[in-house]
């Protein structure tokens, strides 16, 4: 046992947010409370937990959790939340440490010894897929992610899809499964449309076919096509998982660990899916540190099916040529090497990724916070992105 002693947060490139804690023993763990465009909301809400909560048992997660939690009273949501997520990662890292253990031993134990991955490829406006579908099956992948489409209007022409189809054609023929990210862009009228024309071409599954809160057009969407429908990282906690779950308008549920609180959070919503016969495969376009922390959950978790990486995705690879993906801040990347579609479990102590600390400082002393971005009609007016 021991008390917290500090809690530092680290503002990286290209757009994430680390958090170390210490214990008065000097034992540390490690987190990532990445919100995408809302670093400096996130860091806000550090700065207040870290007056609360420097000086409580360290190995106390739960509680600490649920005091973060039910004591703010205005509770959930993405600041908060992933606030709480760099914490609670830290905190389990910490514990497995000071213990000798991989975090995933904490949890249960191993149910598998190596995790299914997919990459991204194509884009914000996606484009040049087989090249990049290539790239990636050299890379050792056997999956890939992309956008289905570019901004969309509330009610477009029906040619505004057709390119979206022709590229699932194109990389499914390279090899590769391929989700297809609709990002909440579409509106009900093209959603509907697009996932009836990919239906001949089996893509792995669609995702944020509709946004979250139209949680009724999902519901509807669901009985209109066979493609599994996948969602989650605009969901916040249990609480915003359960009525999805309730109404089998998923199949696949995308809880990202920096956005739903952490690994004490994403386990739980682990357990509410499988009750529901809903697989897990959390999103993590992020850091090395919740990429991590979402392979320990997989090895432990028993409807765990793939997991997102987020090596040289586009908004890596936009900021200073690349220079800083994954593999950076970490001592070892080569724990990301990627083999037939799997990387293999990690095994070191706990999240099983010794941090550069180093490394870390000197970037976070210099590092901007990543803009927002967002979609603009020819008419000027404002587009999901």
């Amino acid at each position: 046992m021991g008390k917290i002693k500090s809690i530092e947060y680290f503002r990286v490139l290209p757009r994430w947010l680390f958090v170390k804690i210490t214990d008065e023993h000097d034992n540390y763990g490690w987190g990532e409370a990445t919100l995408e465009g809302h670093s400096q909301a996130v860091e806000g809400c550090l700065d207040a937990m870290i007056q609360r909560f420097v000086g409580y048992e360290a190995d106390n997660i739960e509680h600490l959790w649920q005091t973060a939690h039910r004591h703010s009273f205005y509770r959930g949501g993405p600041v908060l939340m992933s606030a709480l997520a760099g914490i609670d990662i830290a905190l389990w890292d910490l514990l497995s440490r000071r213990l000798g253990l991989p975090l995933h031993v904490l949890l249960g134990g191993a149910v598998r010894h190596k995790v299914k991955v997919y990459s991204w490829i194509g884009g914000d406006r996606p484009r040049d897929v087989e090249a990049a579908a290539k790239e990636r099956y050299a890379q050792g992948f056997r999956a890939v992610k992309m956008n289905a489409t570019e901004d969309v209007d509330w009610l477009d022409s029906p040619k505004a899809l057709e390119t979206s189809v022709e590229r699932c054609r194109i990389v499914k023929s390279v090899g590769l499964d391929v989700g297809l990210d609709f990002h909440g862009r579409l509106h009900k009228p093209m959603a509907k449309q697009l996932a009836k024309a990919l239906e001949p071409h089996r893509p792995l599954f669609i995702e944020e076919p509709l946004l979250s809160e139209h949680h009724e057009g999902i519901k509807q969407l669901s009985g209109l096509t066979t493609i599994p429908i996948a969602l989650g990282e605009r969901l916040y906690s249990r609480w915003d998982v359960k009525r999805f779950l309730h109404d089998t308008s998923i199949d696949i549920l995308q809880p990202d660990i920096s956005h739903c609180g952490g690994i004490s959070e994403i386990r739980r919503i682990a357990s509410m899916a499988e009750a529901y016969d809903v697989a897990l495969a959390p999103h993590c376009p992020l850091g090395p540190i919740a990429l991590a922390a979402c392979i320990q959950v997989a090895m432990c978790t028993p409807n765990f099916t793939i997991q997102e990486m987020g090596l040289t995705i586009h908004y890596n690879t936009e900021h200073e040529g690349g220079a800083y993906d994954i593999k950076n801040y970490i001592k070892d990347a080569s724990v990301w090497d990627v083999r037939e579609g799997y990387l293999d479990g990690l095994k070191g102590v706990g999240l099983g990724v010794e941090v550069d600390e180093e490394e870390v400082r000197r970037v976070a002393k210099t590092a901007n916070a990543w803009p927002p971005k967002g979609f603009v009609g020819p008419d000027g007016s404002i587009r999901e992105w």
